[in-house]
Formats: structure tokens, C-alpha cells, sequence
């Protein structure tokens, strides 16, 4: 089987522009939540979110970022340091291929051209207004920039979709399609019609006099997710490939597993049984014992029944094995990052295997008695020798991605 290496990262989160800002306030256990102070947001139920650190807008030309939605500017913008990171590899664009995923898609433009529509009429809506708004328009424009033609891709599967994207592209790599994919995920809707739609469900926190403190995983007193945005794009290649142009490996893909609960659009099965299954698909893709994993990047929201129902499957699959491993759920710092969740906590991921260092889960002050697992909260060295960790995602819909990672 095709052995799959990561050879660039690429970010931009609500803690840092760039990988390495980010990782660093993920080491430092630092929240990137805060108030929202728009007008807009002045009656909302739910008036915090963890907006990007950087504005896309500071990044890129003001020409070229007008004809894309603010999700397909983070993409850009992640897509371009993930390349630059991975020496900028000179590749035939038929062996190039793209997976950029996103949860909802260009909703801002959406909602604007709406706003546009049926105020100022139909003469005056945009004729980049469709190009913005659809989901696969940050993978499409990637793919343009890159030159990709093996394939430009979008998996659409709520908060598994960056984590889906990613084991799209191992799959693509290892069917013989492409030598190098780019691949994530990417998210921007922290507007009003998200936050007072996701906390009529009861999803959010409401903890809007302590923003930086709402984000709780696995304690007792959590109270929902919060809303955050970005993206996050790895840079996937055939071990050959990057071997044959001496390139830096940062990890090896080992496996995905994907899964459906089959159970409720929404909720998670309360038993975990589409997590269990993703998870121990992804670790026999991999070739692994269990004892070989270290390292968990939970998916961890922050939601009641969420964070409970993936503990307890992680306890299912590993057994004893799980008290040797640390837990990280770092939604705890970024919110929770829609479609691009999976693809940054994938590169959390990647560079705790790297530094072997577990980045900790903050706001962690009661653990519910229904995780038994080892949570980390702070950062926690990992061991020497060839080490495993396991990227979990979950989405609406029952959708469930887990992704095994192994160092290099």
C-alpha cells in the first residue's frame, strides 16, 4: 500500500494567522473566544465567537479577495502558506489534486446578495455572487492557483467535512490519481443567522460574560460549543514522491475510517456506535496495535451528550490500552471551527507527533464522571520512539471521520 507523508501545513485560526502562532497559543493555553461587539450582535441570544486573528483581508489583494467569500479567503490564505511550507513543489498539474471541504459554504455572500436582492432589486446583484457562495468555490480556487487538474474536490459533511477532505486526498494518492493533493477544510459564519439558529437547538454557550472561559470539554458545567472560523490545509504526497525531491516529512498518514450513525441529524448515537466504528477502521487501515497510539486530538465540542458519547468510545475501543493515552480536545481554545475543525486539529495533530508534545485542553476545572479518560491540560510530553495519534470528527447527520497519524 502507498505510503502518504505530510509535507506541508498551512492556517489561519482564531488564534493566529499562520501555523506556527497558532500552535504556539495552542501550547500556551490560550483562548481565542471573545465578546462580539457588532451592533448586530447586540440581541442575539449568543454574542461570542472565536473570530480569525487575522483578517484574510490584511492578506490578500484587495482585488483578488473581492471576488471570493471570506471562506474561500481563509482557504487562500492556508492553502498558500501549506504550499510555500512544502517547498513549493514543482509537480505535473495532472498528478495535482485538491480537497478543500467546507460545512456550510459562502453564507456571508449569501445572506449579503439576499440583503442586495431585496433591497436594491435584481439589476444590482452581483455576478460573482454564485462563484462566492458555493460550497466548492475555495477548493475551485485553489485548484486555479495551484494548477491542480487531478481532481478538485469538496466533501460536505458538517463538522467531519476538513477531516473527510483529508482522507479524500490519501484516497486519491493512493488510487494511483495524484503524486500531491491539497487538502482541508475551510469555515467563515460567525453572522447572525448561525449563532440564533445553533442556539435556538441549545448547541452554544451562553456564557457571554466569560467568553475566553466558555469553551469547557468534558467539564461537568459545559454548556454547548462556540462558534469560530478558519481553515486549515495539509499538503498530502506519496512517500516517494517527497523522497524523490528531498522533501521534510512531518508525519505519515496511516489510516481513515470513516462511519454514519444512522441515528438522529443532530444528536449522537448515545452509544457511539458510528465513532467506535470510525475510529477502529482507521486504526486496521493503519496496521496498528492498540497500544501504538499515544495521543488523542478529541473532537470534543463542548456539548453535553457530544463530548460523553465519544469518551465512552474511546474507552470501548481501546480498553486498557486507552489509560495510555492523552487526551486533547483543543475546541477548548479555537471554538469550534465548523467544516474547518477537523483539517486544524489535524495539523494540532501532526505537530504534537513532530514536537511530542500533547497541546492541553484549557477551561477544564470538573471533569464529568462520565469520561474516564486521561484529559491533558497541560502540555504533555510524549515518548521517544515511533509514536500514533488519532484525529477524531464528528458531524451533523451522523458523519464520522477519524484519522491515524504516525510520525515519520
Amino acid at each position: 500500500m502507498t505510503s502518504i507523508v505530510v509535507t506541508g501545513l498551512g492556517a489561519t485560526t482564531p488564534l493566529g494567522g499562520d501555523v506556527a502562532t497558532t500552535w504556539a497559543a495552542l501550547l500556551d493555553g490560550r483562548s481565542g473566544v471573545r465578546a462580539l461587539t457588532e451592533e448586530w450582535a447586540a440581541e442575539l441570544p449568543v454574542r461570542i465567537a472565536a473570530p480569525a486573528a487575522v483578517d484574510p483581508l490584511d492578506v490578500l489583494d484587495r482585488v483578488e479577495a473581492r471576488r471570493m467569500d471570506r471562506f474561500g479567503q481563509m482557504a487562500m490564505v492556508a492553502a498558500r502558506e501549506a504550499w510555500a511550507h512544502a517547498g513549493s513543489p514543482e509537480v505535473d498539474g495532472d498528478r495535482l489534486g485538491v480537497a478543500v471541504a467546507s460545512g456550510i459554504g459562502g453564507l456571508t455572500t449569501t445572506l449579503a446578495t439576499y440583503d442586495t436582492l431585496n433591497e436594491k432589486g435584481p439589476r444590482r446583484v452581483s455576478p460573482f455572487a454564485i462563484p462566492m457562495l458555493m460550497p466548492n468555490s475555495a477548493a475551485g480556487y485553489v485548484g486555479i492557483e495551484l494548477g491542480a487538474r487531478a481532481g478538485v474536490h469538496t466533501p460536505v459533511s458538517a463538522c467531519a467535512s476538513g477531516s473527510e477532505a483529508i482522507a479524500y486526498g490519501v484516497d486519491m494518492i493512493r488510487n494511483g490519481r495524484a503524486d500531491i493533493v491539497v487538502a482541508g477544510g475551510t469555515e467563515a459564519c460567525i453572522v447572525p443567522l448561525p449563532l440564533a439558529a445553533f442556539s435556538s437547538m441549545k448547541a452554544m454557550s451562553l456564557r457571554n460574560d466569560e467568553p475566553e472561559r466558555a469553551s469547557r470539554p468534558y467539564d461537568v458545567e459545559r454548556d454547548g460549543f462556540v462558534l469560530g472560523e478558519g481553515a486549515g490545509i495539509v499538503v498530502l504526497e506519496s512517500a516517494e514522491h517527497a523522497a524523490a525531491r528531498g522533501a521534510t516529512v512531518y508525519a505519515r498518514v496511516g489510516g481513515a475510517g470513516y462511519s454514519a450513525d444512522a441515528h438522529h441529524i443532530t444528536q449522537p448515537d448515545p452509544v457511539g456506535r458510528g465513532a467506535i466504528s470510525a475510529m477502529r477502521h482507521a486504526l486496521s487501515a493503519a496496521g496498528l496495535d492498540l497500544a501504538d497510539v499515544v495521543h488523542i486530538n478529541a473532537h470534543a465540542t463542548s456539548t453535553p451528550q457530544g463530548d460523553v458519547a465519544e469518551a465512552q468510545a474511546i474507552r470501548v475501543v481501546f480498553g486498557a490500552a486507552a489509560d495510555g493515552i492523552c487526551v486533547s480536545g483543543t475546541k477548548s481554545m479555537t471554538g469550534h471551527l465548523l467544516g474547518a475543525a477537523g483539517a486544524v486539529e489535524t495539523i494540532a495533530t501532526i505537530l504534537a507527533l513532530y514536537e511530542r508534545l500533547a497541546p492541553p485542553t484549557i477551561n477544564l476545572d470538573t471533569l464529568d464522571e462520565g469520561v474516564d479518560l486521561d484529559i491533558v491540560t497541560e502540555p504533555r510530553k510524549l515518548p521517544a520512539g515511533d509514536l500514533a495519534a488519532l484525529n477524531n470528527s464528528f458531524g451533523f447527520g451522523g458523519h464520522n471521520v477519524a484519522l491515524v497519524l504516525t510520525t515519520a
